[in-house]
C-alpha cells in the first residue's frame, strides 16, 4: 500500500477562517468553527458553502475534457485556436508537460499525431490558460470532506431548529458531497487517504482505492433512503443531492471497483443493475426528448441527478474560467461572439473517432449536437452540444460569454447504460441489457440494437461501451470508461492506448502537487509520475 501523511484541518483553511478573520465577521457561509452551527440557517449555509468549493475547484479548468476525454487522444487542437489548445495534444499522449505549472519547460515527448512545429508547440507550455494544473492539487477535496465531516458530527450532536427528519437528510447529504469527492479523487490519484472523524489529528496511509470506494458505498448506502428521489423544489433538482444522486454515485463508484476487484465483479455487477432499476421504477427522472436538449444542458431538468449548477442568470461569488466548460473548445460564431474573435473551433474531432461513435449516419444526435460532423476544418466543425443557450445582450454586440450550460456530473443517460453494461455482464441478462441501450438510441434517434451492422459486427457489450462514448460526450465519463474496462490497452478504442507495464505503473492516474507532502517524509507518488517533476 502507498502511503502519505497529511495533515488534516480542523477546519477548512487557517488562512481563510482563522481567528482574525472570525473577527472580522467572516461571511456566514465561510465560517465552519464550533460557534458557527446554531441553527438550521446555518447547516444550510454550510452546504452551499461546500457546493460552491466543489463548483471552484471543478471549474478551475476544463475538467470534463481534460479528465474526461483529451486523454484519450481524440481531439485534434486547431493551430488557429492559439497556443493554449496545443496542451491538449500533450494529454492525448500522455505526457506531463501538459499540466505543468505555465513557463515551466523541460524534457518531453512530442506526440506522433501532432501536426504543429516543435517551436510552436513549446510556446504553448507558456500558455496556462486551461490551467491543467490544477487537477494535480488534491487539498481542495479534503477541504470540502473535513467540511462535511464536521458538520455530520455537529448534527449527530443536534442542532437547535433542525428536527430528525432533516438532520437524517443534511446527513446524507453531506455523505454524498463526501463520496463524490472521494471517488472523483480515486478516479484522478488511485490510492487516496481516507478519513471520516471530524477532527482528525493523526497522521494517515493512503489506503488502497477498491477498498475506499468499498467504504464511500456503505456509507452512502446507510443515508441514501433518508433523501427524496429528486427534490420537489425545481431550482434545487439535480443541483442538491437527492437519493437519485446517491444511488447513481453508488452504481458508479460499483462500476469502477468492478474494474478492478474482479474476483468480486458479478456482486458489483447486480448491484448496479438492481439500483439501476429501483431509480428507474422510481418515476422520479425521464429521458427529455432530443428536441429539449437545451433544457438538459442549461441545468435543473428532470434528467439530472447531480450536477454544477451554473449560469449568468445566477448571482454567485464563485466564477468559473471561461475555459471551464466543455463545449467552449468545440464552438465558435453564431455561438460564440463576436465573429471576428470566434471564427474558428479550438479544437475537432478526429474523423476516424466520428466514424467510430457515429456509423449510422440517421442517427439524430449527429445534427442536434455538431456542424459539419465529419469535417475536420475548425472553421466549419462546430460540437454544438452544450451551445444551444446563446447569451445575447445587445447593449454589448462585443460579449464574449460562452453559452448557458451546466457542468452535468451524473445523468438519467448515464444510469440507464450503467444499467445495460452491468446486465450485459451477467447470465441471462441479455434482453434487459438490449432493452436498456434502445431506450437511449430512441430517445437519440438511432437504430435499435441490434439493426446496425456496426453491432453484429461488434456485439453487445462494445455496442453499450460506443453508446455511452456518444451519449455522454463532454461529460467527462469516457476516459474512466476506458480504464475501468481496460479498453484503454486496445488500440481499437483509443487512439493513444497505454501498455499494459504502464497501466499497472499508473500512467492512467494524474501526478499529485507536491503540495500534497507537506513535511511528510512517506509521500510515495503513483510508480508513473516517479521523475517527471511530480
Amino acid at each position: 500500500m502507498k502511503k502519505i501523511i497529511i495533515c488534516l484541518l480542523i477546519v477548512i483553511s487557517a488562512s481563510q477562517f482563522g481567528c482574525k478573520k472570525f473577527l472580522d465577521i467572516t461571511p456566514v457561509d465561510k465560517l465552519t468553527g464550533n460557534n458557527f452551527y446554531k441553527s438550521l440557517d446555518d447547516v444550510e449555509s454550510n452546504l452551499n458553502d461546500m457546493y460552491g468549493r466543489l463548483f471552484q475547484k471543478y471549474t478551475t479548468t476544463n475538467t470534463a475534457g481534460a479528465t474526461g476525454e483529451f486523454r484519450s487522444g481524440e481531439v485534434i487542437p486547431a493551430i488557429q485556436g492559439g497556443t493554449a489548445r496545443l496542451r491538449i495534444a500533450l494529454l492525448g499522449g500522455h505526457n506531463r508537460i501538459a499540466v505543468s505549472p505555465a513557463g515551466v519547460v523541460g524534457p518531453q515527448v512530442i506526440p506522433a499525431s501532432t501536426t504543429v512545429n516543435d517551436r510552436t508547440l513549446l510556446n504553448a507550455l507558456s500558455d496556462q490558460d486551461y490551467n491543467f494544473y490544477s487537477l494535480t492539487r488534491w487539498e481542495p477535496f479534503y477541504q470540502v470532506i473535513q467540511s462535511a465531516n464536521l458538520l455530520i458530527s455537529k448534527l449527530e450532536e443536534g442542532i437547535d431548529g433542525v428536527n430528525e427528519e432533516q438532520t437524517k437528510r443534511y446527513i446524507a447529504e453531506c455523505k454524498f458531497i463526501r463520496c463524490y469527492s472521494y471517488f472523483h479523487m480515486v478516479r484522478m490519484f488511485g490510492d487516496v487517504v481516507y478519513y471520516t472523524a471530524a477532527y482528525q489529528k493523526d497522521y494517515l496511509a493512503r489506503e488502497n482505492m477498491v477498498s475506499v470506494v468499498k467504504k464511500c458505498i456503505a456509507d452512502m448506502k446507510s443515508s441514501r433512503n433518508d433523501m427524496p428521489w429528486t427534490n420537489n423544489d425545481p431550482t434545487k433538482r439535480g443541483v442538491r443531492a437527492s437519493k437519485g444522486a446517491a444511488t447513481a454515485l453508488i452504481m458508479s463508484m460499483n462500476m469502477w471497483n468492478a474494474g478492478f476487484d474482479f474476483s468480486n465483479k458479478t456482486a458489483y455487477y447486480e448491484e448496479t443493475r438492481t439500483m439501476g432499476e429501483e431509480l428507474m421504477e422510481s418515476g422520479a427522472y425521464r429521458l427529455l426528448d432530443l428536441i429539449d436538449w437545451p433544457t438538459v444542458s442549461r441545468g435543473r431538468s428532470e434528467e439530472s441527478l447531480f450536477e454544477l449548477f451554473s449560469t449568468f442568470n445566477y448571482s454567485s461569488s464563485v466564477t468559473a474560467s471561461r475555459y471551464a466548460p466543455f463545449g467552449e473548445t468545440f464552438i465558435h460564431f453564431p455561438y460564440r461572439l463576436p465573429e471576428y474573435d470566434f471564427r474558428y473551433s479550438g479544437a475537432v474531432f478526429t474523423l476516424e473517432y466520428m466514424n467510430k461513435l457515429y456509423p449510422d449516419k440517421q442517427d439524430q444526435r449527429l445534427a442536434a449536437w455538431f456542424d459539419s460532423p465529419f469535417d475536420q476544418n475548425s472553421e466549419t466543425f462546430q460540437l454544438k452540444k452544450f451551445a444551444g443557450n446563446i447569451i445575447i445582450d445587445s447593449s454589448d454586440p462585443n460579449n464574449t460569454s460562452n453559452p448557458e450550460s451546466t457542468f452535468l456530473i451524473l445523468r438519467y443517460a448515464d444510469v440507464i447504460l450503467m444499467r445495460a453494461e452491468a446486465a450485459s455482464e451477467l447470465p441471462g441478462r441479455e434482453d434487459e441489457a438490449i432493452d436498456m441501450l434502445n431506450r437511449v438510441r430512441v430517445r437519440g434517434g438511432a437504430p435499435i440494437f441490434p439493426t446496425a451492422e456496426r453491432d453484429v459486427e461488434v456485439g453487445l457489450k462494445d455496442a453499450i461501451f460506443w453508446e455511452r462514448a456518444k451519449e455522454l460526450m463532454g461529460e467527462g465519463t469516457h476516459y474512466f470508461d476506458l480504464v475501468r474496462t481496460r479498453r484503454i490497452l486496445d488500440r481499437q478504442y483509443t487512439d493513444n492506448p497505454l501498455t499494459p507495464d504502464k497501466f499497472n505503473r499508473g500512467a492512467w492516474t494524474w501526478p499529485i502537487d507536491g503540495s500534497a507532502d507537506g513535511n511528510n517524509p512517506l509521500m510515495v507518488r503513483n510508480t508513473y509520475w516517479i521523475g517527471s517533476g511530480f
